[in-house]
């Protein structure tokens, strides 16, 4: 693949950006093919800021507040949240969270993000999950930045329960799923 010109590479990279602000440098370098260094100093002329940058704007954006459990209780930070419709958290996978020959996420903790995310897009001031239908895709590994996003599908067919679909991403690769029950403590639908 030919190098494209600095003028539609800048506009290929703010279209990748656009479409996934979770992107690193290292992916960008990847998909533009060319040097990390290239896409930083891209980075620099459009003003775009550095991954962790993006996401502290994106958590400072306003969005509803967790009603179901303490804000600290969510595994993973808050990104993007519409109680009773959709939510998306950040989880980085460091040490502590990894077994230590392989390098290789433990499943609860890619569970508990995708679960305490489920729990806290439910607008009610107690969301407890009933039950869970979960599949791991491929392991998450130490380093790796697990976005998840979870979307409210079905409110009140089942008195005081929701159903809630969390999918987890690595980049652009999925790597959990899970289909959730929530139990809510008003019994009913909000809208």
């Amino acid at each position: 693949m030919e190098r494209l010109p600095k003028r539609q590479r800048h506009q290929q990279l703010s279209k990748l950006l656009d479409e996934n602000p979770f992107l690193t440098d290292r992916e960008l370098t990847r998909q533009l093919k060319v040097s990390i260094q290239t896409i930083r100093l891209d980075r620099l002329e459009l003003a775009i800021p550095e991954l962790r940058e993006r996401l502290k704007l994106m958590a400072e954006r306003s969005y509803d507040s967790v009603r179901s459990l303490p804000l600290h209780e969510v595994i993973g930070d808050i990104l993007d949240l519409q109680l009773d419709k959709s939510g998306i958290s950040l989880f980085e996978i460091s040490e502590e969270h990894v077994f230590s020959r392989s390098g290789i996420a433990r499943g609860h903790h890619v569970f508990a993000q995708a679960n305490s995310l489920a729990v806290a897009v439910i607008n009610d001031e107690i969301a407890l999950t009933a039950s869970a239908d979960i599949r791991f895709i491929r392991p998450a590994r130490l380093g790796e930045k697990c976005i998840a996003k979870a979307y409210v599908r079905t409110m009140g067919e089942q008195k005081g329960k929701a159903k809630v679909e969390v999918f987890t991403y690595v980049g652009e690769e999925m790597v959990f799923q899970g289909n959730f029950i929530i139990y809510r403590s008003a019994g009913e639908s909000k809208t």
